[in-house]
């Protein structure tokens, strides 16, 4: 599904990712741990195309396809989509004409994906104006369900929500990595069947999405470096116990 190769990667004159090599298989869940700071977010924004994160060296495919200069909306429409760590308040279009807007691969029912996410009073509100931080990652996941991404890259899926909220975040994420929300949208069994394929990966810094989420494999992303991969609860244990300063030793 997604392959990088020897990813160099600026913002300014600094480095942020030096010689970032990963592989998702098509189906495949990767969660990518790592203390604030590291080159996560840049990662994610490099895969989505943001203006700003200057590839200098390496090459990144997505289904077979090179996609290293690709602009934003192609990768978009190729199929990968992204929650966002701190998204935009939008003036001016409502949440149920942007969930409209989403939808890659035909038309989708916005009310019935808005009670997935306990959504519905908020769709003819305009996008995240005072939302409070579970509403906008529900309203995020609303789109995603939409957009119906073929890759979905999730951005500290756990940042600035509360427990309730939580519970529910961490339900739809699952959902949307597994296809099971395509029931509720009048889709044939065999069209169902042929979009549980997805792939995710997911950044984190406290690991809280674990669980509800069943990542396949794990990785520490460090000083722009990748390291110690290996079980996603294993990976978690060790940095709980030992925070992200064994990574350093075993990189030297």
């Amino acid at each position: 599904m997604l392959t990088i190769e020897d990813l160099h990667v600026n913002i300014g004159d600094k480095t942020v990712l030096k010689g970032i090599n990963l592989q998702i298989n098509e189906g495949e869940t990767f969660i990518l741990f790592g203390p604030n700071g590291s080159g996560k977010t840049s990662l994610l924004m490099t895969l989505m195309g943001f203006a700003g994160y200057d590839i200098t060296q390496g090459r990144i495919t997505f289904k077979g396809e090179d996609i290293t200069s690709a602009p934003m909306y192609e990768r978009a429409r190729l199929g990968i989509g992204m929650s966002f760590q701190r998204p935009p308040t939008i003036h001016g279009l409502r949440t149920r004409h942007l969930v409209q807007m989403c939808a890659r691969k035909g038309s989708v029912n916005p009310d019935a994906l808005a009670e997935i996410v306990n959504m519905t009073d908020f769709l003819d509100r305009d996008i995240n104006a005072g939302f409070s931080g579970g509403e906008i990652k529900r309203s995020e996941l609303l789109q995603l369900m939409a957009q119906q991404p073929d890759l979905v890259l999730f951005d500290e899926p756990e940042s600035g929500v509360d427990m309730e909220n939580m519970q529910l975040v961490g339900k739809v994420a699952r959902h949307v990595l597994d296809g099971n929300y395509h029931a509720n949208m009048d889709l044939s069994l065999k069209e169902r069947k042929e979009r549980i394929n997805t792939s995710g990966l997911i950044i984190t810094h406290t690991g809280y999405i674990l669980d509800y989420v069943n990542a396949d494999r794990g990785q520490v992303l460090f000083n722009g470096h990748l390291c110690c991969e290996g079980r996603p609860r294993d990976i978690l244990d060790h940095i709980r116990e030992h925070g992200y300063q064994e990574c350093v030793r075993c990189m030297n």
